[in-house]
């Protein structure tokens, strides 16, 4: 992981020390902001591969964070560390834009599991895809369709690319995982599912099939 660059928000400077030192070990480099404002000020004037960020914080809270943040840069991998553990929290974060959701207390070595995780997501290659219902260019994340063409986030297009690579097959979610968002493990969260309803809204609901117990696919 050397040479990468993550923010970590959190308003404990404990916490904040840990984690830092932890991810400093693995040789990232790592800026620290404890408070919603100072984070949001680094992430407008440096680039982040992964942003570590707290929820419950005073002032500009990490709910409203995130969305800024994903308003500022769609692309922006973001992952919560939250003692907020409901349900509802986790599908509302991943919902504005997280790439994951690790509840508090942690393991650490679950918690640098999951920043390599982010760390090994791929790039799309320079390719055009093509099937009977849309066209995407996984450089400029655009799906061209009969009638339109819409753009998607970094992270849309690695799946719907990765869909559309096996055509007329189901993929299963564990593969989904491991092959965008890089998890050689299970993260007890429903990512894959948030991100196929975001294609579905850009591009119609019958643009991905659901095969129910397998996963998903897209036709020939």
């Amino acid at each position: 992981m050397a040479r990468d660059r993550v923010l970590v928000i959190d308003d404990e400077p404990g916490v904040l020390r840990f984690v830092s030192r932890a991810l400093r070990a693995e040789g990232v480099e790592v800026d620290c902001a404890e408070s919603g404002l100072e984070g949001y000020r680094l992430a407008l004037t440096q680039a982040y591969r992964l942003v570590v960020l707290d929820l419950v914080m005073p002032g500009l809270d990490g709910m409203s964070l995130l969305r800024r943040l994903v308003h500022h840069n769609p692309d922006q991998a973001v992952l919560i560390l939250s003692c907020l553990t409901d349900t509802r929290s986790k599908v509302r974060a991943l919902d504005l834009g997280a790439s994951d959701y690790l509840g508090k207390p942690f393991a650490l070595n679950e918690l640098l599991a999951r920043v390599r995780a982010r760390m090994r997501v791929r790039s799309p290659e320079g390719v055009v895809l093509s099937t009977r219902q849309f066209e995407l260019d996984t450089v400029r994340h655009e799906v061209t369709t009969p009638h339109t063409k819409v753009v998607l986030t970094r992270r849309e297009s690695a799946l719907l690319g990765e869909l559309m690579q096996h055509a007329g097959q189901s993929v299963t979610k564990q593969r989904l995982l491991s092959e965008v968002w890089g998890y050689d493990f299970d993260p007890e969260t429903n990512v894959v599912d948030v991100y196929v309803r975001r294609i579905r809204k850009k591009l119609g609901s019958r643009a991905i099939v659901t095969e129910r117990g397998v996963g998903y696919g897209v036709d020939l």
